[in-house]
């Protein structure tokens, strides 16, 4: 090896990179990517390049996310050819010693695993870093016709279409993002949950929810499902599925699966499910289980305070 220095992130770093780590594996692998950035002071950002003889060879990133204060979001690529030799470790130790005192020094990742990359050297060297798994999410399509269409003729229960801008609506999500987040404490708004999650610009087209009775008798929402435009034509729809955290999970579990199988009646629809959404979990298990849903890609979170 040449010798090896380490610089802030230039312009022109993103194609001087790409020439030598390659086209990204995955979607994934290509957001993950977009993290390496010019730094920042508010929100804190720091990103180095590593070169050898001048010559790009790796790039790290720590940062900070407002919504997900306790801990910075580190992301680390180096060139194939180069890994197993210490830049990844050494670029974590250097980014460390940017990280001023007033932000936490607590750090996360991730590596996702598809059908196409079992992610193996970003797992061991989130393993070397001493990194702990704090969540598993995984990204599945539920087939049409998976589960039997619900009836409701002996319950007060409704379904009902809901204006992705609705404050009820709205104010529901935040609680079930902070809600299933204790593993990673959020701090959203209802103001954050509608520019990230349901504001025109994220791609919402429709929102559907399921009363415990009608609105107009005080009925509250038990589940909801917000579905975005497909990434791809053809593809199937991505959908945002949820509870209302002020129901136990015994009290969703009905509701969410007749939502669930409402929404695949005739098409095909994309999740994105943590291990902490226990019900919504345990209702992809069961359809995996009988190959009525299909896992395309699983994304492993770890942190230092793990």
């Amino acid at each position: 090896m040449g010798e090896l220095t380490f610089r802030p992130w230039r312009s022109g770093d993103d194609l001087e990179l790409l020439q030598v780590l390659g086209d990204p594996r995955s979607p994934q692998a290509h957001q993950d990517r977009t993290m390496l950035r010019a730094d920042s002071d508010a929100p804190f950002s720091r990103t180095l390049v590593a070169t050898e003889d001048s010559v790009a060879i790796a790039a790290g990133v720590v940062f900070a996310s407002s919504l997900h204060p306790q801990r910075l979001w580190l992301y680390v690529e180096v060139a194939p050819a180069h890994r197993r030799q210490g830049v990844g470790r050494t670029l974590v130790a250097k980014l460390r010693e940017l990280i001023p005192s007033a932000v936490t020094s607590e750090l996360k990742a991730r590596y996702t695993v598809t059908a196409g990359d079992d992610a193996a050297a970003a797992a061991g060297f989130c393993a070397a870093l001493g990194l702990k798994e704090i969540q598993i999410s995984r990204d599945v399509i539920l087939e049409p016709g998976a589960l039997a269409e619900p009836r409701f003729d002996d319950t007060e229960a409704v379904i009902e279409d809901i204006a992705t801008g609705s404050v009820e609506l709205t104010q529901v999500v935040m609680d079930f993002y902070n809600a299933t987040h204790q593993w990673d404490p959020a701090q959203m708004t209802v103001g954050s949950a509608q520019r990230m999650l349901l504001d025109v610009n994220t791609g919402a087209q429709g929102a559907l929810v399921l009363r415990d009775r009608p609105k107009i008798h005080g009925g509250k929402i038990l589940a909801f499902a917000i579905s975005y435009i497909p990434a791809r034509e053809q593809a199937p729809s991505d959908v945002l599925v949820g509870f209302n955290p002020e129901f136990s999970d015994d009290e969703v579990a009905e509701p969410l699966r007749d939502l669930v199988s409402m929404l695949i009646h005739q098409y095909p629809i994309k999740l994105e499910v943590d291990s902490s959404m226990f019900v919504l979990s345990s209702l992809v298990d069961a359809l995996s289980s009988v190959e009525q849903a299909t896992v395309i890609s699983t994304t492993h979170i770890l942190a230092s305070d793990g």
